[in-house]
């Protein structure tokens, strides 16, 4: 009988359904939440030295200390951009290949990106629940939104998906500008060292850098005053970029105009304030995902599984130097 290759299962990835009818005549997928065991007690019963490989998702901290329960481990693929549920230093020290989604979800997370945006601005989703509450004749009097075209804004994180929403926001002649670790040759748009001053200069920020213990709470309470009370906040990756308790105070306070989020500081839990907010659109951690984007992920996800297994190249390795 044939033996296919362990893969640990974690945080049940959104392609995992569509990986495993794809690539289970390959790979043995051990997915904890088949069992009613206790997390801990499926692992041991799967014999961790026989596990080479995780799948994970962004919902599940891979720490050093679960790491080390794996002695075999040479590789972890997540199926998100962004590596901060990781810890690339332990997988550093162990020798543990890491592969990520690379630039697979930049287009689809800069559309969602400006569709917050617009929803926010123009007041589309507030629009929505006006006409559907207050459908009972008599005038309508809805407030007014913003202007799109021609406003000033500030990107976060000039990456694969700030390179994206810069494009997208060139073609409702948008000015841009931006804020980077390192000013980029490549471009020509206007660069801020400081955040404060990108703020300050800007109609509305667009938030899609990584996160680390440089650029957590990198949107801060002073960076949103510097926003003013007419200008947007996006924020599509990840909660802790923003401090979200100044983030729900300066909405509830008028500090800032409005926010598009489609991701939070503590997920799944939201604020409860927020919900009540109609200058506030709200989406449930997907920019990155569409029927299209799931299916390029499986032949992602499935190709780095085959390569590793194979001793070839991984497609989208990430440098742990």
């Amino acid at each position: 009988m044939e033996v296919f290759p362990k893969v640990l299962v974690l945080g049940l990835p959104t392609c995992y359904e569509t990986l495993q009818s794809i690539y289970s005549h390959k790979f043995n997928f051990i997915n904890p939440n088949s069992s009613n065991l206790p997390l801990h007690q499926f692992i041991i019963s799967n014999h961790p030295p026989s596990i080479r490989a995780i799948l994970c998702s962004v919902s599940f901290p891979l720490t050093a200390d679960f790491l080390r329960l794996f002695p075999s481990l040479g590789l972890v693929v997540t199926t998100s951009a962004g590596t901060d549920h990781i810890d690339l230093n332990e997988c550093r020290r162990l020798r543990i290949n890491v592969a990520g989604a690379g630039g697979l979800f930049s287009e689809d997370v800069a559309d969602k990106a400006v569709a917050l945006l617009i929803d926010t601005m123009r007041k589309i989703s507030a629009a929505d629940r006006y006409v559907q509450t207050r459908n009972h004749g008599g005038e309508w009097d809805f407030p007014l939104g913003y202007k799109i075209s021609g406003k000033r804004v500030g990107i976060v994180g000039l990456g694969n998906i700030g390179m994206e929403v810069a494009k997208r926001m060139e073609s409702f002649g948008c000015i841009i500008l931006y804020h980077s670790r390192y000013q980029k040759s490549s471009v020509s748009y206007p660069f801020y060292s400081n955040i404060v001053d990108l703020a300050t200069n800007s109609n509305a920020l667009v938030v899609c850098c990584a996160l680390n213990e440089q650029t957590k709470h990198i949107i801060n309470r002073e960076v949103l005053l510097a926003l003013g009370k007419e200008g947007f906040i996006v924020n599509v990756g990840r909660g802790g970029l923003i401090d979200e308790n100044q983030l729900v105070k300066c909405l509830i306070e008028g500090e800032i105009g409005g926010a598009g989020l489609d991701v939070f500081e503590n997920e799944p839990h939201v604020p409860q304030e927020l919900l009540a907010l109609d200058n506030v659109v709200l989406s449930p951690h997907c920019a990155a995902f569409t029927s299209e984007s799931v299916m390029s992920l499986c032949e992602l996800v499935g190709g780095n599984l085959e390569s590793f297994f194979s001793n070839m190249p991984l497609i989208t390795p990430l440098k742990l130097d």
